[in-house]
């Protein structure tokens, strides 16, 4: 990612139609197994420029939430938004012992490492987590779906939704459930980035940017599309078959 690219997400990560909508899909899926204000531990292993680590507090309680992320620029911004429990480090070398952490979450942080560092995460993730702590991994979907936008984020990989399954239980990870996520906006995705940008239609680089004033009411729709996939969601053992995101929920097994 760019530098531009880290202000774009401060600005939007708290009201952009995406990181709102997935937020709810995120709490649906979440909070019947984290329950919310129990006192926990929690780290987000990739925070970016923080949004999650305020929205996170709902599972801490009276705990601590910790944000790691590799680039400073990040965690200048987390600073911003008040956070001061942060780390620059990598998710494949996590600076903290075993058994620390009573929920691990990691959001579109996966698909950024490249060649098998992937695997190395996951086991690190594994490692930080106590016995019985949860970890909640959220990638994005479909190597077809690779496109410029993919490029501006530095994205070296997506996953289906087998994929990570296997990885996050090769681990050692109990699968606790497993959906994929933004489905119903996942025709128009890929009409815009695989048809629309490359004959010059659409703009190109990033699609997380400022909406256009002529927009801007699209953000609201937008979200409320999410906001119905969460509230599906929320259903017990209800799954979506496809969608932009593939979202793994596990636990780290008791001794």
């Amino acid at each position: 990612m760019q530098t531009e690219d880290y202000d774009y997400l401060y600005l939007l990560e708290e009201s952009f139609w995406w990181f709102v909508g997935m937020r709810e899909i995120s709490a649906a899926l979440l909070d019947p197994l984290c329950p919310p204000a129990r006192n926990r531990i929690i780290l987000d292993a990739g925070c970016g420029t923080g949004a999650n680590l305020e929205w996170l507090s709902r599972y801490a309680g009276q705990g601590r939430i910790v944000g790691i992320d590799v680039i400073s620029d990040a965690l200048n911004y987390c600073r911003k938004r008040q956070h001061e429990e942060l780390a620059q480090a990598s998710v494949t070398d996590l600076p903290f012992a075993d058994s620390v952490f009573d929920l691990v979450t990691s959001f579109d942080v996966l698909v950024q490492l490249p060649k098998e560092e992937d695997e190395l995460a996951i086991r690190e993730m594994y490692r930080v987590l106590r016995p019985g702590g949860i970890v909640f991994v959220r990638v994005a979907a479909y190597e077809w779906m690779a496109s410029d936008h993919d490029k501006a984020l530095a994205t070296h990989r997506r996953y289906t939704l087998k994929t990570l399954t296997e990885k996050m239980r090769g681990a050692g990870f109990k699968i606790l459930r497993t959906t994929y996520a933004n489905s119903i906006l996942l025709p128009v995705a890929a009409l815009r980035r695989l048809v629309l940008k490359r004959i010059g239609l659409s703009e190109r680089g990033s699609d997380v940017k400022p909406l256009s004033p002529k927009l801007q009411w699209l953000n609201g729709a937008l979200a409320s599309v999410l906001k119905s996939e969460a509230r599906f969601l929320k259903r017990p053992q209800s799954k979506l078959s496809a969608g932009l995101s593939a979202i793994c929920i596990a636990e780290k097994p008791s001794a």
